[in-house]
């Protein structure tokens, strides 16, 4: 008997490790829900809408993801007739009901068609997805049922870049668009999107941004900070995604419910991209940017472009901030981009 108590010992103390990690297991809470649901954006309200104007809600699909989308169109168009159309990409936490929706009519009603968008896992478009076990063998449809995570407000360059290019897609599929007079109008955060997008893609013709974020100024420390982070995430050392990590901080911290996935902009270089651009492109930045350096984004796109040749024009407004540009510099932007793509997207059609 003496020789069975260091089992029993050892039975008991298994049985208790056991115990402490199914209490742990149970007292551990599940990760909040992260970011802002869809929900809370489709109770937001649309701003009045002209009568000329009609807006309809319509799904883009990007990479298998449904993206939720507006598109605004001039009332009682005749069926033959084609009109340019001007695709918005928005900027951080940025959704189709918010600034695009104050920004279509002003455009509708000059004649073009005008489509606003959420990229995946943004306002009411659906999340992407990580799955947290391992994916079963499909079942004879090619189903799977699998437990998944969804991955929502994500900065992520190459998918956001994506994500605009289905739109664009989408909007040169549309009966009553030139698909030969494509725009793209982006602000903040997107203004480097359709930068890069501009360099890569032959169907847009035009190019305006506003208060334009370049990612100049990187260093070759954040540079490799953002291979080790994907080398990290490969080898499942920390979140294959940022859910409860890549908050942003800083100037950036109001955006609490984003994450950077600092990883998805490698080899996504906005201002080398620039060299690339062929077509008309306006650039607008503010005269007390709060936000960042704009001779190391906007103003050092605009310089490159004149380098090349590429036909540009640097605006600066004047008294007017970042998030100034969006109140009491919205007309003066609006009014210098609307006169941009009328010069050089709808006058295109008199030079084929």
């Amino acid at each position: 008997m003496a020789g069975s108590k260091p089992l029993l010992f050892a039975f008991a103390a298994a049985i208790a490790l056991a115990l402490c990690a199914i209490i742990q297991a149970q007292d551990t809470p599940a990760p909040k829900p992260q970011g802002r649901p869809a929900s809370e954006e489709k109770a937001r309200n649309y701003p009045p809408l002209p009568n000329s104007v009609e807006r309809r809600q319509v799904t883009i699909w990007s990479d298998g993801t449904r993206m939720s989308a507006d598109l605004y169109l001039p009332k009682n168009l005749k069926p033959e007739e084609r009109l340019p159309a001007v695709v918005f990409v928005n900027g951080t936490g940025g959704t189709k009901k918010r600034l695009p929706a104050r920004l279509a009519p002003h455009f509708v009603e000059r004649g073009y068609l005008f489509l606003a968008f959420d990229y995946r896992g943004w306002g009411e478009s659906e999340s992407k997805l990580l799955m947290l076990e391992p994916m079963p063998e499909p079942n004879a449809h090619g189903e799977v049922t699998v437990k998944a995570r969804a991955i929502r407000w994500q900065m992520d360059f190459s998918d956001q870049c994506a994500d605009i290019r289905s739109a664009i897609a989408f909007v040169s599929g549309e009966k009553n668009v030139d698909p030969a007079r494509i725009g793209l109008l982006g602000t903040s955060y997107g203004g480097g999107l359709v930068t890069w997008t501009a360099a890569h893609d032959p169907r847009v013709k035009c190019v305006a941004m506003q208060v334009p974020g370049m990612g100049g100024g990187r260093s070759e420390k954040a540079i490799r900070a953002d291979f080790a982070l994907l080398t990290r995430q490969a080898r499942g050392k920390t979140e294959p995604v940022p859910y409860q990590t890549g908050k942003p901080g800083g100037k950036m911290s109001s955006y609490a419910h984003m994450r950077y996935n600092y990883a998805k902009r490698i080899g996504h270089n906005n201002i080398e991209a620039a060299e690339q651009i062929t077509v008309p492109v306006l650039i607008i930045d503010v005269e007390n940017e709060e936000l960042m350096k704009t001779e190391m984004n906007g103003k050092k796109v605009a310089e490159i472009l004149q380098k090349n040749g590429t036909t540009v024009k640097y605006h600066i407004l004047k008294g007017t901030t970042h998030y100034g540009i969006y109140r009491q510099g919205f007309e003066a932007a609006t009014a210098l981009e609307i006169a941009w793509f009328e010069e050089h997207l709808k006058e295109a059609e008199n030079s084929r």
